[in-house]
């Protein structure tokens, strides 16, 4: 199965389930103007009741557990948004990777590499940049493999 057939499947038969749909609504609404206005609106509530209550630890409670509560389930509906936006993000730069002529196919799927495989690529790509500022055409671009050819083909001929 080709990705665009893949593609196609899932988006023709796969409508997410009851949790996906609810937590793309809550994250969405959570972050609306309406949200805030309701937080704030909620705030201003208990801060007006205080008096009314005495300013009693029970009063205090309310808010502090209704916080807690609201933050505890938010901080996992943020992790998941980003998860996913995260994913979304690595699968567009490897379609254009995959799709771009001359660029490196090893780096599809980079987000999997160890940390040690992410430190050698960062410093051949420092390699690469300085390499880069040598050259005068800064519209030229290049794989490390070219810029290390081109480097050599440099070399020979400034000794030659």
């Amino acid at each position: 199965m080709t990705p665009t057939q893949a593609f196609q499947e899932i988006t023709s038969t796969h409508k997410g389930t009851f949790f996906q749909r609810m937590a793309q609504a809550i994250t969405q609404w959570s972050g609306s103007s309406w949200a805030f206005g309701l937080a704030l609106a909620t705030v201003l509530v208990w801060a007006a009741t205080g008096p009314l209550f005495h300013y009693s630890e029970t009063w205090q409670l309310v808010i502090n557990t209704g916080t807690t509560i609201i933050t505890f389930l938010m901080v996992f509906l943020i992790q998941r948004a980003q998860n996913k936006d995260s994913l979304v993000l690595h699968l567009k730069l490897n379609e254009l990777i995959a799709a771009t002529k001359g660029a490196s196919n090893r780096l599809i799927n980079a987000q999997d590499f160890t940390e040690e495989e992410i430190a050698m690529l960062h410093e051949f790509y420092c390699l690469l940049a300085e390499k880069a500022k040598q050259d005068n055409d800064l519209g030229q671009t290049h794989t490390v493999e070219e810029a290390e050819e081109n480097h050599a083909e440099k070399l020979q001929k400034h000794r030659a």
